[in-house]
């Protein structure tokens, strides 16, 4: 089944009389259940693609589709329940509230959608992944790998459809980001979630089902599964 589609994505953006375009006429499409990674060098437009294959931006022309479901013509009040109840994130910053402790960042999502357990959820991805004893600490109380790995537990305790990742290891030195990405790759194969990431390692690209390369906002080759 083809879990997320998109056709033809242009994005662009005006500076005083200049229009820059960061991404040109981009299709592709990526199964349910597979593992791709978006390669390219800083500027490549790897990033935005990521943000309007997820919703949190919209493309200038093109479509995207969610299960076969356009997502680029729904208004934000549509796709902010649709994003938090099928997506999840992962970013480089982590992303984490200051003011909340590892076990509430982990939560908060699963109150946005509403479950009916968002504390068991969130303590038994937390025992996952080996932070149960720090539950109480807050984001400036944590080591960065520690902060990545409540950031992954928040990305999955709704139990999304799709994972995002924007460089996930970015901020981490090599034991931690292999680390890293052991546990989102563990807990994609747990959880059946398909995995969209976006990185400059090629440690990390081998160990996808398959590698996607942009180039000045081209897609390099076919983007089909």
């Amino acid at each position: 089944m083809t879990m997320i589609e998109a056709r033809n994505l242009t994005h662009a953006y005006r500076v005083e009389d200049r229009e820059v375009t960061i991404l040109r006429d981009v299709s592709l499409s990526v199964a349910a259940g597979e593992f791709v990674v978006i390669e390219g060098n800083s500027g490549s437009g790897k990033t935005t693609l990521l943000t309007l294959l997820s919703g949190l931006d919209r493309p200038s022309s093109g479509r995207v589709f969610i299960r076969g479901r356009e997502i680029t013509h729904l208004d934000e009040d549509e796709m902010a329940p649709f994003r938090n109840r099928a997506f999840g994130f992962v970013f480089q910053s982590f992303h984490l509230v200051p003011s909340l402790n590892a076990l509430e960042n982990v939560m908060f999502p699963a109150e946005l959608a509403g479950s009916d357990q968002p504390r068991q959820s969130a303590e038994a991805l937390l025992r996952r992944v080996g932070l149960l004893p720090r539950q109480h600490h807050f984001p400036h109380q944590l080591s960065g790998g520690e902060k990545q790995r409540v950031a992954i537990c928040r990305a999955l305790v709704n139990r999304p459809e799709i994972l995002f990742a924007d460089e996930p290891t970015g901020n981490l030195d090599a034991k931690n980001s292999g680390a890293i990405l052991d546990l989102l790759l563990d807990l994609r194969k747990e959880r059946g979630a398909t995995l969209v990431l976006v990185t400059h390692s090629a440690e990390i690209a081998r160990k996808a089902d398959r590698r996607l390369l942009l180039r000045d906002g081209v897609l390099d080759g076919g983007g089909a599964p």
